[in-house]
């Protein structure tokens, strides 16, 4: 395990998780987000973002958390381990809130400098982003990693559905095992 990705609905878990595995294996961590968001919330543009994430995956080794996906493409392939969170969308709905609560006036530790957290009214559509992740977007994710699986069947793929396997997986993970199924 020397490239590692985390994916997953917003609020499932995906920095929590990649900070104590990073702090396990000792591999380098790199939030998407923080790397994406500018000061005040401004958008790194594309051309500027691809050529980050490409530097990035040619590193030796790095765990990267976060979808974004027009790119996700690039980690997937270059991914050795691809951890997939599939949390309930009512837990991690429950978290985005709490989230934006207890970080309210704050940059979160894995947010981009100059992100203060504040309600918008956007957040609300992020909400039903959410809700709606297992079928749309995690319909999508499952297309994506299968075909990627059809082609590259030595990377592994790990789903974790709850919190007890995400400690499950931290207290147990075992690098010859192709995939963990809790």
């Amino acid at each position: 395990m020397n490239k590692v990705i985390l994916i997953g609905s917003p609020g499932s878990g995906k920095s929590t998780l990649s900070k104590k595995l990073a702090e396990a294996t000792g591999l380098p961590l790199f939030h998407l987000d923080a790397l994406y968001w500018k000061p005040n919330w401004v958008e790194t543009p594309k051309e500027e973002w691809d050529a980050l994430l490409h530097a990035l995956v040619s590193e030796p080794q790095w765990i990267i958390d976060g979808n974004y996906g027009r790119t996700l493409d690039i980690r997937l392939q270059t991914a050795d381990t691809i951890i997939w969170l599939q949390k309930p969308n009512w837990l991690c709905a429950w978290r985005a809130v709490k989230r934006q609560i207890s970080h309210f006036g704050k940059v979160r530790s894995d947010m981009g400098e100059g992100c203060v957290e504040r309600f918008r009214w956007e957040f609300l559509r992020f909400l039903v982003f959410i809700w709606r992740f297992p079928k749309q977007s995690g319909r999508r994710l499952g297309e994506r990693i299968s075909k990627l699986m059809a082609l590259s069947p030595e990377k592994k793929v790990i789903i974790l559905r709850s919190d007890s396997e995400a400690e499950s997986f931290l207290n147990t993970w075992n690098e010859n095992d192709r995939v963990f199924s809790g």
